[in-house]
């Protein structure tokens, strides 16, 4: 963020402005705003505001020519330069930011504590406890009041305690409820503005191109485009090369529009650029922007007015919002705003007729199995909390008004009431209200813990899909390779060479000049190499693309400047300039030299190497015929030679284009112009230069990931762009192919041949033929890329769907990356558009920091379904000894309260204890959590039946054979009155479940029947914390209680006898574990 705070302002409508200019009936508008409304700059932003507000990209010239001239006019106007930008000075900027506004779209603060406090309040069955105590309480202070009427009662006195009691415990609850809330609110927060600040853009200012949050562009600013990045303001294109627009997020149209600055100049913020590069003027940011002005029809802006209704130059926007960057149509994941990137009906476009709020991938299906079984857990608990209740009413009233022959008194009303409660408790204690928790506690946990491990969290539903991931579609460069290029073999015309510092020297002058020109030109002049100012003795950094950075190095090492020769050919001078894609494979652009043009062309060398005419030798300078043999037998020994040792290789290529001068015409250039369009004459009859043999080493630690992932039962595939042997020779190294093995490596082509019928369309039944044994796709393009996604998605070669993540790091890559189950875009090499569509973001482009994500999907499921084991082993316990001693005493030992102390042991306390659980190496040693597997396994279901058994059998043995073992004097007759003293024998039967429920803690790490429940309980400071807090508040509850809790302090023994039964569930497990969980049929024969 920038160092000041200056005021924030919305951008007017047109409504607005409206009383300040009139039509006059032609395209021009004639502005008439009031001396007090002008800015104290050239231009206000009340007339960039209506310069900016029509989207009609035709007359958007003609506006800015009647207005200003010309772009370039309106960017002196402006104070800022078309080749130099603003000028760098933090005060300058802050009046410009004052005048104009910042980068930023205000939206709804987060909810408050209090608001947080509120809902948690409203929760139906806490709300139905709260309006039982009162009644309760109410009726306790009338029966405490009645001994001035004459009657006394000796009870009454502690009535009302346990009424306090019970509102004092849905307090806590609720602050602990509101409090998780509030945390959870925060951690999304601090993700989103995490989010925000890796969000750059490229701008010049004081005549130096930097990098910058694009929070903090200012409107003035030049802003460089290219290749995949998100528009991130309002603008005038007044610079562009072969440069495509897809805004479909803003007008619904697939196809992208093509920017030129004669013709088609508007740019708005949240389209993507999917080709090409430019140079634009920014216009409008944040509020005033095209972005801005949706989230304002939407509603989504809060708390602003406008110029009329404020009667002032700048309005300020006040507390009720927080400031988010707009750099792209919004995401509905974290901020809970409204997804646009799909254009139609959830595109601004479609804006007027609704919002789609969720997408198919966001319905998670772990949480819909989470919320059927809380469902169902919670009708269990509801039909055991009625039963309970009616049947103490029907045997209080069978023996107080037919076996007792008693009447009506005040007091019985309370001791209905009193079983309704300990009902409503019951069904408070079983609903897993606690389950939400969890999950919500595990996710906020993994997903600031993902961060450290270089996961970026976008979407919270693929922390858990990643746990079901059977398969891994990944990029080579930069995930599986280190992405650091070095050309180490080059082959001039006639000669292989090993290229180090003496592999230049025996190179022709001119030739080398040549070569030089054609390599330093003929790539993004954002690609770069620049020392590395903290480590001066390291190697130097390479920024831009890495194949580009590779071929600068060779030109340094071959002693020359590729700066110098970049400053004799600016971009602002190209003729034409045609960027790499995926399907020419090739980058071309064209210069102007004295005898006419210049073409030069880079790209895959066995397809630049076709389109050659001639070559040129590296010694003599002299060019040679390149004959169709010659250029097989090159294919074949230098090309294939360089690809089977794991070299990417790269032909770099020339041609020479003159034209017959025509007298009549001013500039021979313009008549020949289509010409330059024609990227296909243009790529054609060239001159071979060479060809470089590009090393990028696998990464040191992935050959061990991808070993771990196949023994998960996760199949690694390699998706590239490279050739078969490159790619063969790289997977080989990485572990992907094993010597001897079945694998399928495939070139694109023939991938699509086997999976194909004769109408072109994709055959699932070839698909799937083939689909098992093939590892790697070489010669990818994106559509190809995502063929393969959609293929193995709909892939029936398994009992259960495949779960598919996918990586990528281009703008091409996106649907590929959103069709994924879960899709991980590069967080160093990624385009923006890549990161949009994305639902992880690998912070440093390793495939290690992936595993770690499967790792860490894998121990949601883990912690949640331990909380399962752990919450319904009590529920088992709790529920069969109330409907028991219901139906045997006409009464229950678990109060309300004290009941109440152990959901909050089992919900707050045990979720955040068991959601805390880190992972460790142990959960790739198992196969993937299937898609539709149940979450409660038959382990699991083996645990919890067996331990809520053990559980339930010690506390009926305590309830009814307790009197007699511990010769208590209290009798079935006494021990259930509610006004009564508490009794010993119910303390004793509490605390045993509380004893038993804590170190049950222990066995709920154990869900896939470990040995050793204690291992790595150190690693999570949380749990042991939580179990000695329960413990210490136990003997608390148990010692000080009295009527609040119906507690009475406990002998010795009888702490010692608690004791030992909660330790008799660890010696229990090692039991239930010899349980088999599968009877095995003997067979037949």
């Amino acid at each position: 963020m920038c160092p000041y705070e200056p005021r924030d302002f919305e951008a007017p409508s047109s409504a607005d402005i409206l009383p300040y200019y009139r039509d006059s009936g032609k395209d021009s508008v004639n502005i008439n705003i009031p001396e007090d409304l002008y800015d104290v700059s050239d231009v206000s932003l009340q007339r960039l505001t209506v310069l900016m507000e029509s989207n009609d990209s035709a007359s958007m010239i003609q506006r800015v020519e009647q207005q200003y001239g010309s772009v370039q006019n309106l960017c002196n106007n402006l104070g800022s330069s078309i080749t130099d930008g603003l000028k760098d000075r933090s005060d300058l900027l802050a009046t410009r930011i004052a005048t104009y506004g910042r980068n930023i779209i205000p939206v709804k603060k987060s909810k408050s504590f209090l608001r947080l406090l509120l809902h948690a309040l409203k929760e139906p069955t806490l709300v139905i406890l709260e309006v039982a105590a009162v009644v309760s309480l109410a009726m306790s202070i009338w029966n405490l009041c009645r001994p001035i009427a004459g009657e006394i009662d000796p009870g009454s006195s502690y009535e009302w305690i346990e009424s306090v009691a019970i509102l004092t415990a849905v307090v806590v609850i609720v602050l602990v409820t509101a409090v998780n809330d509030y945390s959870k609110e925060v951690q999304f927060r601090t993700l989103q503005n995490r989010v925000k600040e890796e969000n750059k853009t490229t701008v010049i200012r004081d005549g130096v191109v930097k990098p910058l949050p694009a929070h903090e562009l200012v409107v003035g600013d030049i802003c460089l485009l290219e290749y995949g990045v998100i528009v991130p303001a309002d603008g005038l294109l007044f610079q562009g090369h072969e440069l495509l627009i897809d805004e479909s997020s803003v007008t619904g149209e697939s196809e992208p529009a093509k920017k030129i600055p004669s013709s088609d100049i508007l740019l708005l913020s949240g389209t993507h650029v999917v080709q090409g590069s430019g140079k634009m003027l920014v216009t409008a940011v944040g509020l005033n922007s095209h972005i801005g002005s949706v989230y304002k029809l939407l509603g989504v802006v809060k708390g602003h007015k406008t110029i009329a209704e404020n009667g002032q130059k700048n309005n300020t926007v006040t507390n009720q919002s927080e400031e988010f960057p707009p750099p792209s149509p919004p995401d509905f994941c974290l901020d809970g705003l409204p997804n646009y990137r799909n254009g139609g009906e959830s595109s601004p476009a479609g804006a007027m007729g609704g919002v789609r709020k969720t997408k198919e991938k966001e319905e998670s299906v772990f949480q819909a199995k989470l919320q059927t079984l809380a469902i169902r857990i919670g009708i269990i608990g509801l039909i055991f909390a009625s039963a309970t209740s009616t049947v103490i009413i029907i045997r209080f009233c069978v023996e107080q008004y037919v076996v007792g022959k008693k009447s009506w008194k005040t007091e019985d009303a309370t001791t209905i009431l009193d079983s309704i409660i300990v009902g409503i408790t019951i069904l408070v204690s079983a609903i897993p209200e606690g389950l939400p928790l969890a999950v919500t506690l595990t996710l906020a946990f993994s997903t600031k813990k993902m961060m450290q491990d270089n996961n970026l969290v976008r979407h919270l539903f693929a922390c858990e899909t990643m746990g079901c991931a059977t398969t891994i579609c990944s990029d080579k460069t930069g995930t599986l390779t280190t992405n650091r290029m070095t050309v180490t073999k080059v082959w001039f015309g006639e000669q292989l060479v090993d290229v180090s510092g003496q592999g230049t020297q025996t190179l022709n002058a001119e030739f080398l000049d040549l070569l030089c020109t054609a390599m330093a030109v003929n790539s993004a002049y954002s690609s770069e190499i620049v020392p590395d100012k903290l480590h001066p003795s390291a190697l130097p950094v390479q920024r831009g693309n890495r194949t580009e950075c590779a071929l600068l190095q060779f030109i340094t090492l071959a002693g020359k400047d590729y700066g110098k020769i970049r400053d004799m050919y600016p971009q602002d001078d190209f003729v034409k300039l045609f960027p790499f894609n995926s399907s020419r494979k090739s980058m071309l652009t064209v210069v102007r030299i004295p005898t006419g043009w210049r073409v030069f062309c880079k790209g895959a060398a066995e397809i630049v190497l076709k389109n050659c005419l001639e070559y040129v030798s590296g010694q003599t300078n002299e060019k040679t015929l390149l004959t169709s043999e010659l250029g097989d037998y090159i294919t074949d020994t230098v090309i294939s030679q360089m690809a089977s040792n794991a070299l990417r290789t790269i032909c770099v290529a020339y041609k020479d284009i003159s034209f017959p001068m025509d007298e009549n015409s001013d500039d021979n250039a313009i008549q020949h112009a289509e010409l330059f369009d024609d990227d296909e004459f243009l790529a054609t009859d060239l001159v071979c230069l060479g060809i470089f043999g590009i090393e990028d080493p696998v990464r040191p630690e992935v050959p061990g990931a991808i070993k771990k992932c196949q023994r998960a039962g996760i199949t690694v595939r390699m998706v590239t762009g490279d050739n078969v042997l490159t790619a063969r020779s790289i997977a080989a190294k990485c572990g992907i192919i094993k010597p001897g093995d079945d694998s399928l490596v495939l070139e694109e082509k023939e991938f699509n041949r086997l999976i194909r019928d004769k109408s072109g369309e994709v055959d699932q039944k070839m698909f799937d033929s083939i689909i098992p044994r093939l590892r790697v796709l070489a010669r990818s393009t994106p559509k190809g890329k995502y063929t393969l996604v959609e293929g193995i998605i709909n892939s029936r070669t398994s009992n259960h769907r495949e779960v598919v993540a996918v990586t990528g790091d281009g703008t091409n890559d996106a649907p590929a990356l959103k069709r994924a189950d879960v899709g991980f875009a590069m967080g160093i090499s990624g385009t923006d558009v890549a990161k949009e569509a994305s639902d992880i973001i690998l912070m440093d482009d390793n495939f290690v920091s992936l595993v770690k994500a499967c790792m860490w999907g894998r121990n949601i499921y883990d912690n949640v379904a331990k909380f399962l084991q752990f919450q319904l082993t009590v529920n088992i316990a709790a529920l069969s000894v109330a409907i028991i001693s219901a139906c045997v005493l006409g009464d229950t030992p678990l109060k309300a309260v004290p009941m109440l102390w152990i959901n909050m042991i089992q919900d707050t306390l045990g979720s955040l204890a068991l959601a805390t659980e880190p992972p460790t190496e142990e959960l790739l040693k198992r196969k993937p959590y299937g898609r539709n597997k149940r979450i409660i396994s038959r382990t699991l279901a083996k645990n919890i039946i067996g331990q809520g058994v053990y559980q339930s059998v010690i506390l009926l043995a305590l309830l009814f054979a307790g009197p007699k073992w511990f010769d208590l004097e209290e009798s079935y007759d006494a021990v259930g009155h509610v006004n009564g003293e508490p009794s010993v024998l119910y303390t004793l039967i509490f605390n045993a479940l509380v004893m038993m429920t804590t170190f049950n803690l222990l066995n709920a790490r154990c869900i896939h029947g470990e040995t050793n429940m204690f291992r790595g309980i150190f690693n999570n400071l949380y749990f042991v914390a939580i179990f000695g807090l329960m413990f210490l508040i136990q003997i608390i509850v148990v010692e000080f209680g009295g009527y609040a809790f119906a507690t009475k302090p406990l002998p010795l023994e009888m702490w010692a006898i608690s004791f030992l039964v909660g330790i008799g569930s660890l010696l229990w497990y090692y039991v239930i574990r010899l349980i088999p969980t599968k009877i095995r049929r003997p067979n037949k024969h």
